[in-house]
């Protein structure tokens, strides 16, 4: 396991560099996506002026003020709280966000399944996991708000994020198979099925 300073945007190489249990800090821009936002950027046809090439995204719907442009708030908005949502739901959205949009990393909680794993062996990503409820932290990591687009989505608008280290997060799945959430669930069940066994019950 080893720890990974990621100036964004990074190439193809350095996501399939990182392996599951490795730590990560990001610096520079972050992407803020959420639900709303990739139905309408993959169901519904329309388009973003963002570039996300080697970029990473963060499940979220910030909690933002609407303030005057300045230096400090360059898109008229200054973030308030900015958490991560659970990211299962949103498991078909990975592979087109990496194949249309070029995006090497996601960040979220709880994990994705298994067509994510797919797409990030088959494109060369990461899901980065962060611990749920640490939204005050997070929002310190945010230098800014320096962008946003689809906002008529607001709060689920299309966010870029300055970011300072951003992290550490934890590298729950890679690019050639590991999955921290798969690790887990099957030590998980194997305890039920010799705890179920100690007790003389049929798993069913």
């Amino acid at each position: 396991m080893a720890h990974h300073e990621l100036a964004m945007p990074i190439d193809e190489a350095t996501a399939r560099s990182l392996r599951v249990g490795d730590t990560v800090t990001l610096q520079r821009t972050l992407y803020g996506i959420r639900d709303a936002t990739q139905i309408h950027l993959f169901d519904r046809g329309r388009t973003t002026r963002f570039d996300m090439a080697g970029h990473a995204v963060i499940h979220t719907a910030p909690n933002v003020r609407r303030v005057a442009p300045d230096a400090a708030n360059p898109a008229g908005y200054a973030p308030l709280c900015v958490g991560t949502t659970t990211s299962d739901r949103m498991e078909r959205f990975t592979r087109p966000l990496m194949e249309r949009h070029g995006v090497r990393a996601i960040v979220g909680k709880g994990g994705l399944r298994e067509a994510s794993s797919a797409a990030f062996r088959d494109l060369g990503g990461v899901y980065l996991a962060i611990v749920g409820g640490t939204a005050a932290l997070e929002t310190t990591w945010i230098e800014a708000i320096e962008d946003v687009d689809l906002d008529d989505l607001n709060p689920e608008s299309l966010w870029k994020f300055r970011i300072r280290d951003f992290g550490p997060l934890l590298v729950g799945m890679d690019s050639v198979g590991g999955s921290l959430y798969e690790t887990v669930r099957d030590a998980a069940a194997a305890k039920r099925a010799g705890v179920l066994a100690s007790l003389g019950v049929k798993a069913p």
